[in-house]
């Protein structure tokens, strides 16, 4: 595993600060881009550019955090004891097939079959399998999937490889595939999580046999099992090589809820996550028939780029078929034959090409047929119960510089390198030019330390509080705030898209963000002060308390009427971002205040 991330890298110096004002040539926008422009799973993303190596590496690291924060995996939990049951062994003359449960949390067991050469020798690589959404899962045996023919004609080439359950299907079925209540997304709990933090474990798993070479790890999986596969290779580093089938696409995100946490992909997409995988070697397999169709051309190409940053271009390759979504033997093949090329020696040819494949009856390789879960399987409302306590448990754990930094991963919020104004009498908008939004507002003159008032209704709301008429008396210059949705800033929005969260951010953390970027911009504007204060009442003083909490500038918070958030219904109300209660929510955020 990679080292813990340092937030301190990634937060603006008081020197770059000083930079931060109006510019000339940066206009704000006539709308706010997170009302008009809404990505979601069906949009055509961005391809990722790079300049140099170094600007990869702080990316890649960036976004392995944003994963594992989207995921409630932040930091990582114990990997308790496997407690791993390995049984029902199927022999035929050239491989074997066994049944495995293995307990990745306390309570929680994942089903799977490991296939097995018969070679004599005493390690082989290994290989995860993960499967797309058919409707058997990794025991599905179609023209179009046969996950036993994978593992049935890896196993004659020498690998050992462990296809294991998709949460929902097969024997993984104390908590169904899709669920994810607005309560369960405050604490980062759903089938994304679980999945990662299983495959994560299956990985562990793989890694303990006596007949694996634990330095030669892969994995290959076709539709949603690739985005399993690219997602664990980029939190995980013990893959070596790897397959992801019909997934890697600019176009295309996944369509399940298991492909899709909130803050999973914002500002980025699976070209990304999958070019995370460079400098080792990858094949993208692709079809002309689905969403991978651009990929030899588009796709392809931008991950190459990520590669020969390393001057390492070569190791990543591409095939494509004319074919609809498959994982067919044509591609298994292709699989099969890049696999080869990076273990000389180890595979007979004549294995390369599937044959004689005899596949097994449901019941001879199903982990519970006929064989009921350990006395301490947990129900979905266990599993719910232990997730939350390991979240809490967390937390606890960590230092305030990570807590820093996971709190604001999960409210993704950016320290603006520009703020620019457009100033008309009292009238004032705010705008970060990287993202084209529009925090509008009421600016008044004076002399001394700058206040910024946010009222949850708006600034004309606040225009009239005693708070403003104080600070009027004082003379005090004054930036009341229309957060994101409130006041002025209340806008039509598109209609949102699917797996809205995913892509962009709630409403909540948006109000948040616009609070530090008028930080921000106060910062600059008035030089002569160390500190900003900040007042807000309400909903609003909620969301000063977490923008405080992540202010690149001293803030002097007064906070009136703060709501109580004692349980998930008092977030839900007042403060619904999801993975909130993962971060530690308002404790943490006001921990962080004081420590300012």
């Amino acid at each position: 595993m990679r080292g813990k991330f340092d937030c301190r890298a990634w937060l603006v110096t008081s020197a770059a600060i000083a930079s931060i004002g109006l510019s000339a040539q940066a206009q704000v926008p006539a709308q706010d881009s997170r009302n008009v422009d809404l990505p979601g799973t069906n949009t055509h993303m961005p391809l990722p550019e790079f300049r140099t190596l170094q600007d990869w590496e702080k990316r890649k690291e960036f976004l392995r955090q944003q994963i594992l924060t989207s995921a409630g995996l932040s930091p990582l939990p114990e990997k308790t004891p496997l407690h791993a049951q390995v049984f029902g062994k199927l022999e035929e003359k050239d491989y074997t097939i066994e049944k495995v449960l293995i307990e990745t949390m306390p309570g929680f067991y994942l089903g799977g079959n490991l296939y097995r050469p018969r070679n004599g020798q005493a390690k082989h690589p290994g290989i995860l399998n993960p499967h797309g959404h058919w409707q058997y899962g990794r025991l599905e045996n179609e023209p179009i999937f046969s996950g036993p023919s994978v593992g049935i004609s890896l196993a004659r080439q020498g690998y050992v490889v462990f296809a294991y359950d998709l949460v929902g299907y097969n024997d993984t079925t104390q908590v169904p595939h899709k669920f994810g209540t607005p309560e369960q997304q405050l604490w980062s709990f759903g089938p994304l999580a679980m999945q990662l933090w299983d495959s994560i474990r299956a990985l562990d798993f793989l890694a303990s046999l006596s007949d694996v070479d634990v330095t030669h790890l892969g994995g290959t999986g076709p539709s949603g099992g690739a985005t399993q596969l690219f997602l664990l290779a980029a939190v995980d580093d013990r893959l070596q090589f790897s397959s992801p089938v019909n997934m890697v696409s600019a176009i295309m995100q996944g369509g399940d809820l298991c492909e899709n946490a909130p803050g999973l992909r914002i500002g980025t997409s699976n070209v990304e996550f999958a070019a995370m995988f460079a400098p080792k070697p990858m094949l993208l397999v692709s079809a002309n028939g689905d969403w991978t169709r651009n990929v030899p051309r588009e796709e392809y190409p931008a991950i190459r780029r990520i590669y020969d940053l390393y001057g390492k271009g070569d190791q990543v390759d591409v095939v494509q078929f004319t074919a609809p979504h498959n994982f067919n033997e044509s591609s298994r093949e292709a699989v099969y034959r890049f696999f080869a090329k990076l273990h000389p020696g180890l595979s007979d040819p004549h294995e390369l090409v599937e044959h004689d494949i005899s596949v097994p009856m449901l019941q001879q390789v199903l982990a519970l047929s006929n064989r009921t879960l350990p006395p301490n399987a947990l129900d979905f409302d266990g599993v719910f119960r232990e997730w939350k306590a390991t979240e809490q448990a967390n937390t606890e754990k960590t230092d305030l510089a990570f807590l820093r930094n996971r709190l604001s991963l999960t409210l993704s919020i950016e320290i603006p390198e520009k703020v620019i104004a457009d100033l008309h009498g009292q009238s004032i908008v705010l705008s970060r030019p990287s993202r084209q939004d529009r925090v509008p507002g009421i600016w008044i003159p004076g002399k001394g330390k700058t206040a910024i008032v946010v009222d949850p209704n708006g600034s004309a709301a606040a225009l009239d509080s005693s708070v403003v008429n104080r600070l009027r008396k004082e003379h005090r210059p004054i930036l009341l705030l229309d957060a994101f949705q409130t006041g002025a800033a209340k806008a039509p929005r598109y209609e949102q898209t699917l797996h809205f969260l995913t892509f962009n951010v709630a409403d909540d953390a948006a109000r948040v963000q616009d609070i530090v970027t008028a930080i921000v911009y106060s910062g600059h504007n008035d030089k002569t002060s160390q500190d900003i204060d900040l007042f807000a009442t309400g909903d609003a003083a909620l969301w000063a308390t977490f923008a405080s909490a992540l202010s690149p500038l001293k803030v002097s918070l007064h906070a009136e009427n703060l709501p109580k958030l004692a349980s998930d219904a008092d977030y839900l109300a007042h403060f619904n971002v999801p993975g909130i209660q993962s971060a530690g929510g308002i404790a943490i955020a006001q921990r962080l205040v004081r420590a300012q």
